[in-house]
């Protein structure tokens, strides 16, 4: 396949995937719930925190952390109390758990409180050419309040050699704008040129399949390298491809 007929093959999945429907199986629904601003970036963010493993379980899970915050993120994060906190003890996520829940809810006050918010943190610390630095001070600044050593892993740092999916999937989720209804494009100064794919087992093997990524691990040295690929397809919206990526993997068996 030239690079011409390859661009081609992967814009016709983007537009099979890239549509409302998309949203039904995804976890995307979650922050789609919402109408508010804060109120959807700090669902998405929470959901992108644990979209890891069984879809399915993903939903219903991202689905209970809603209930356990009233079903208003913004105003549970700005205004909880102590016993409030308390009742987020019983969620359970693969290794995410209550405590980790806690910290999170503290980490993004503090960061609405003393930094802005979550767009206008990675707003200021972004890059002309990517985003993966801007991740990795927010993990430096989200974690600023006590902590256990064991929940920073839910928040990954490119600058240590990790892809960092879950945190690339939700600044396309924030960033991506194409009136096509599924990503938010809610923050309007950090275009979508810097934006990497969210790379995992899907979208690595396609990638591989494909000819746009040589290396065998989902690492930071790949996701770098995916990047550099999808952005000879399209320099000005790359991560559009994550569509095609993930649909051809997830949906086709590709």
């Amino acid at each position: 396949m030239t690079k011409s007929e390859l661009k081609d093959f992967l814009d016709e999945k983007v537009v099979l995937y890239n549509n409302p429907k998309f949203i039904e199986s995804d976890p995307i629904q979650i922050p789609h719930q919402f109408i508010h601003k804060e109120d959807i970036e700090i669902a998405a963010f929470l959901t992108a925190t644990i979209a890891w493993g069984n879809r399915k379980m993903i939903i219903n899970n991202a689905n209970r952390m809603m209930d356990l915050m009233g079903n208003s993120p913004y105003d549970f994060v700005m205004n909880h109390e102590e016993h409030h906190l308390e009742n987020l003890i019983t969620f359970v996520h693969r290794t995410f758990n209550g405590i980790d829940f806690k910290t999170f809810v503290i980490g993004l006050q503090q960061l609405y409180q003393n930094q802005g918010g979550l767009e206008h943190f990675f707003t200021q610390h972004q890059e002309s050419d990517s985003m993966q630095n801007a991740i990795a001070a927010f993990k430096k600044q989200f974690f600023s309040v006590p902590h256990l050593p064991r929940t920073t892993k839910h928040i990954s740092d490119p600058t240590q050699g990790s892809a960092a999916k879950r945190i690339n999937m939700y600044l396309r989720w924030m960033i991506r704008k194409d009136n096509n209804g599924v990503d938010f494009g809610l923050w309007q100064n950090i275009p979508t040129s810097v934006l990497s794919c969210p790379l995992d087992v899907h979208s690595g093997n396609v990638a591989r399949k494909l000819g746009l990524l040589n290396r065998k691990q989902n690492d930071g040295k790949a996701l770098a390298e995916l990047d550099t690929s999808l952005r000879q397809l399209d320099p000005i919206d790359p991560v559009k491809y994550d569509f095609a990526l993930f649909g051809l993997g997830v949906f086709e068996g590709f």
